[in-house]
């Protein structure tokens, strides 16, 4: 009987043990997730002139962790890969006999640092700011011209097309931005979030002409463990 009484209370022990860091778990002020979305992205020039880009579609994915700093301000580190770029759609004719289409697409990708200042609105929406450190990993350059020639009732048309890989040593490694933001969470897991980052650096490291920065529209989800 002593041994039973004395197995109940070193079981009775560990479970009470066991609970108690279960709720020290849960109770943490700090959360980790991961997240994933949709980018839309473009690459422009500070004047403003964007010749003639489109927005080009790429994504986002990795993880974050959640450090709360005050009642309604957090810290949100991420660690992402992000893919950017820029799509490029011109249409030219020199007589009505002859044009030219040219569709072009610059992918760049990279390893991406975020960290967002979060002010929580109310319990489950927030809005975000804060800047974005980005490392380049790679890239390709993708086209299509295609001239098209019209003789009375015949039309020839003649296409070329190349994908290569980017030249990294033209291109600056380091990238910069800020972002501005904001999520809502549905529950204590599940949200939705949005984001813009307006690129400050020039992509390539020699530009004759004006600087060429990444800029992106980001829509996703987010998944907190609690």
């Amino acid at each position: 009987m002593k041994k039973l009484i004395l197995g109940l209370a070193f079981a009775g022990s560990l479970l009470v043990n066991a609970q108690e860091k279960t709720e020290q778990k849960s109770t943490s002020p700090i959360t980790f997730g991961v997240k994933a979305g949709f980018n839309a992205s473009t690459l422009s020039t500070y004047d403003g002139y964007d010749n003639d880009q489109k927005m080009k579609a790429g994504f986002n994915a990795g993880v974050f962790v959640n450090i709360p700093v005050a009642e309604k301000f957090s810290v949100q580190p991420e660690l992402l890969f992000n893919q950017l770029g820029s799509k490029i759609e011109e249409r030219n004719s020199s007589s009505n006999s002859y044009r030219m289409e040219y569709d072009y697409k610059k992918t760049l990708n990279y390893l991406s640092v975020p960290v967002m200042v979060q002010y929580n609105i109310l319990p489950q929406l927030y809005v975000e700011a804060g800047p974005e450190f980005g490392f380049l990993l790679g890239g390709k350059d993708k086209g299509e011209f295609t001239a098209i020639k019209t003789s009375g009732n015949t039309t020839t048309t003649e296409t070329t097309t190349f994908s290569d890989k980017i030249v990294k040593d033209l291109h600056n490694r380091f990238n910069f931005g800020i972002g501005i933001g904001a999520g809502y969470y549905f529950t204590q897991n599940f949200g939705v979030t949005a984001r813009f980052t307006a690129g400050i650096t020039d992509i390539y490291k020699e530009n004759s002409g004006n600087a060429i920065r990444n800029n992106a529209f980001q829509v996703g989800v987010a998944y907190k463990f609690k």
